[in-house]
């Protein structure tokens, strides 16, 4: 609204109820009467009632069961379970990667395959081999029958290698 029509508003919006103020000065005067007279609520109090109330509260409190919790894991069941279990993981490691693969395991023909296959030449071996090993004496030993010897060459030998 604007400031230069402020005074020409002849209603203010509010209504009262017909009789409103008619008897307004009985309404007030008997309110403060009403005050006057009741100074007390009514209600009373045992002597030193709020001394012991603090200690009251706290026996009810105390005297409530607490509800028994169940719980789902117990620790004596969990030691029980993991002890059995560490047992058990225990027996199959032992059992299982305790194998051991000697020389004495591998046959010949397994020996003679890798060393086909596997393209080792003969210095390869040389050098796994100590001096020791290619002592004199250590051939010497042996007694092979030459006609062994010759079954072995015709048997195994093709004219291929020897070119």
């Amino acid at each position: 609204m604007k400031k230069n029509k402020l005074h020409n508003i002849k209603n203010s919006g509010f209504k009262v109820p017909n009789g409103y103020f008619n008897n307004i000065e009985d309404q007030i005067t008997n309110r403060f009467k009403l005050e006057e007279r009741s100074n007390t609520t009514g209600f009373k109090t045992p002597e030193h009632y709020f001394d012991d109330l603090e200690d009251t509260i706290l026996d009810k409190i105390s005297r409530e069961n607490e509800p028994k919790v169940i719980k789902l894991f117990n620790k004596k069941t969990i030691v029980y379970a993991s002890s059995i279990a560490a047992a058990v993981l225990l027996l199959i490691s032992l059992t299982l990667f305790d194998s051991k693969i000697t020389f004495d395991d591998l046959d010949n023909e397994t020996v003679e395959n890798y060393l086909l296959y596997e393209n080792i030449d003969s210095y390869e071996i040389a050098s796994f081999l100590d001096e020791e090993d290619l002592k004199e004496e250590n051939f010497v030993e042996f007694n092979i029958d030459e006609d062994a010897v010759e079954d072995y060459i015709f048997d195994n030998l093709d004219v291929e290698d020897l070119y």
